[in-house]
């Protein structure tokens, strides 16, 4: 009998991934990740991430199926892996995207050493995405969820040969109406519970309160500088700002501005109007590519730049070991730096990368 370890929440989906794997005949353990505590982040009550309920909700669940559950501590990798990089890439006036972290180094990478050292030949999360080997069986593919509106493969898209062999995303064909009803029919207690919201560890979304508190400094005042090189006054510091905000800039000017770009180096804010937001073209590093180990020419594909974001029509060349360039078809809206890239065939994940270069000039967006 194969063996399987659920990554647990408390939450509706990887519940019911839980169920479904008792029920395919795996020999499985449930385990919750404990990453912060909530007084470490400022958070409070009982519906924080990694709070007890969530913890009992899962342990509950567990129990009507009569499986193992643990929780296991992985604060420290939690915060080198994912929160000490969320406020390096702020500092560098890039835009991070900690759950492609998260997923890349704490459940498919800390959680599947795990279910080896428990004997395991599958770690199980409640993704919305799946697995296929391709038609001659040498390598595994990472394909779309069925259900559209929850589709989870633009996260995912750093998962590598290894790591696709040895995970199950038993909710991929499911719709998440579908995941509920399963929930309610085998008398969950988290089957109507709500899903979590933006950043666990972010309290309301105000990640410069979150690098003040966890750093213990101020970010330094810089400049803003208009994109014709012009001074036009004080920034509160460049960890307050992203690509594409219009909003907090406090500068009066004949047009709206829109944050174009931040220089790290020199403290600044570079602003434009929203003709500056906009470029075909961009660099990637920190690739990953799924159905082959490199691109020998190019290929036409669809991206994302962003999570919610439709698919664009692009072409892709890989410019290095670890580069692609990626040129849209049409001028994108606000491509930024520490976002990810991420580059479908049809319903196939063909691999993504970091955004580390954005090449910019205007363009006429109406």
């Amino acid at each position: 009998m194969n063996g399987a370890l659920i990554a647990m929440s408390g939450g509706v989906d990887s519940s019911v991934a839980a169920l479904l794997s008792v029920e395919q005949g795996f020999d499985c353990v449930g385990a919750m990740m404990k990453l912060f505590s909530n007084d470490e982040i400022g958070a409070s009550g009982d519906k924080a991430c990694c709070s007890l309920e969530n913890a009992q909700d899962a342990r509950d669940v567990a129990y009507r199926l009569g499986i193992p559950f643990y929780v296991l501590n992985y604060s420290e990798s939690f915060k080198e892996f994912v929160i000490d990089r969320f406020i390096r890439a702020y500092q560098n006036g890039e835009t991070p995207n900690p759950c492609i972290d998260c997923n890349r180094f704490l459940k498919f990478e800390c959680l599947s050493r795990r279910a080896k050292e428990l004997g395991k030949d599958y770690i199980v999360t409640g993704h919305y995405a799946r697995i296929e080997p391709t038609a001659c069986g040498d390598r595994f593919l990472l394909k779309k969820g069925l259900d559209s509106s929850k589709d989870q493969s633009y996260v995912l898209y750093a998962m590598t040969q290894e790591k696709l062999r040895s995970t199950l995303f038993p909710l991929g064909g499911l719709t998440k109406k579908q995941v509920r009803e399963i929930a309610i029919e085998h008398g969950f207690v988290n089957a109507n519970k709500k899903d979590s919201q933006d950043i666990c560890f972010v309290q309301d979304n105000d990640y410069a309160a979150f690098i003040r508190q966890r750093t213990g400094q101020e970010c330094p005042k810089g400049r803003f500088i208009d994109v014709n090189g012009n001074d036009l006054g004080e920034n509160r510091g460049i960890i307050h700002y992203t690509v594409g905000q219009r909003r907090g800039l406090g500068i009066s000017y004949a047009e709206p501005l829109y944050v174009c770009s931040i220089n790290a180096g020199s403290n600044s804010v570079i602003v434009g109007t929203q003709a500056y937001l906009y470029a075909k073209t961009l660099i990637a590093r920190d690739i990953n590519l799924i159905p082959v180990d490199r691109l020998d020419k190019s290929i036409r594909i669809r991206a994302r730049v962003r999570y919610k974001q439709p698919e664009q029509a692009a072409t892709v060349w890989q410019i290095g070991a670890d580069a692609l360039r990626v040129e849209f078809d049409e001028p994108q809206r606000a491509m930024t730096k520490g976002q990810a890239v991420v580059l479908y065939d049809g319903d196939t994940v063909v691999g993504g990368g970091t955004i580390s270069e954005v090449i910019t000039s205007p363009y006429d967006y109406n």
